[in-house]
């Protein structure tokens, strides 16, 4: 069976992820169509990377996931399709991909051409489907586009070492469900750049001095119950491996968060500093 995931900023107050599902269903009806999410921040290109990057490798190789994150079609932002690590992306090119060409190198990428072919007035939204559909049933990306060698990169999501090789500098491209921060610098990123060095990392206000490899293990102490460690500040590598920042048994509606009692926001500075 044939799997398409779906990725948007669509929300679910309006009718357009029904109606996406709906045109997906009606090309290929035996398809199986998969939410990963629809509360990307409007228009946020690196906040949707990071969920698909976090995401797509859960689905089996030959997955089709489609990204309806800023497709309107410009000169800037021609659409594309690729297929890395036995996996097939549909976006626009405006970034939201190269998180992933970070790690692997594409297998082929292509840019679409197929506007010409459907209907007069076919939306963005729709030659997306018609690609969808056409990569599910086992289509060629050849008949679909025209190859490609590079897409656009987002600045924003790379991290920097400087040329002393002891500080990593990144940023917060994430804010999760429960109020944990999560920064671009993976574990890769810091066991490179660390190499087995003490370190801190620098918030804006606040620092944190150890990595714990999971939120239970800031309960260091068998005098008192795991309880009593609630609200303490920690640092993790999460099941994506990104640097994340949390508050242990936070609860952003009554207690606070990472990114509420931390001051820690959207694109704020997050650094490691190896001595």
């Amino acid at each position: 069976m044939s799997i398409i995931t779906l990725t948007t900023d669509y929300g679910l107050k309006d009718y357009f992820v029904g109606a996406l599902k709906g045109k997906l269903l009606t090309i290929n009806p035996e398809c199986k169509v998969v939410d990963i999410s629809h509360d990307i921040d409007p228009f946020n290109i690196v906040e949707a990377s990071y969920i698909l990057n976090a995401a797509y490798s859960s689905f089996p190789k030959g997955t089709v996931h489609l990204i309806g994150v800023d497709i309107e079609l410009t000169k800037e932002n021609q659409h594309i399709a690729i297929e890395w690590n036995d996996h097939f992306f549909i976006a626009a090119d405006n970034g939201i991909l190269s998180m992933l060409c970070q790690k692997i190198i594409p297998q082929k990428m292509v840019a679409i051409n197929i506007h010409d072919r459907l209907h007069e007035g076919a939306t963005d939204l729709e030659v997306f489907v018609q690609v969808a559909s056409h990569l599910a049933n086992g289509g060629s990306l050849n008949v679909i586009g025209k190859e490609i060698i590079s897409i656009k990169e987002v600045t924003e999501m790379k991290v920097n070492l400087n040329d002393q090789g002891n500080q990593l500098s990144g940023c917060v491209i994430y804010i999760d469900h429960f109020g944990n921060v999560v920064s671009n610098i993976t574990k890769k990123h810091f066991i490179e750049a660390g190499k087995g060095r003490s370190f801190e990392i620098l918030l804006k206000s606040k620092s944190i001095k150890s990595i714990v490899p999971k939120y239970s293990a800031i309960a260091t102490s068998n005098k008192f119950p795991p309880k009593y460690f609630e609200g303490d500040k920690l640092a993790l590598f999460n099941e994506a491996g990104y640097l994340e920042i949390a508050i242990y048994r936070s609860n952003p509606s009554k207690v606070g968060s990472a990114h509420s009692l931390l001051g820690l926001n959207y694109r704020d500075p997050i650094t490691v500093i190896f001595t």
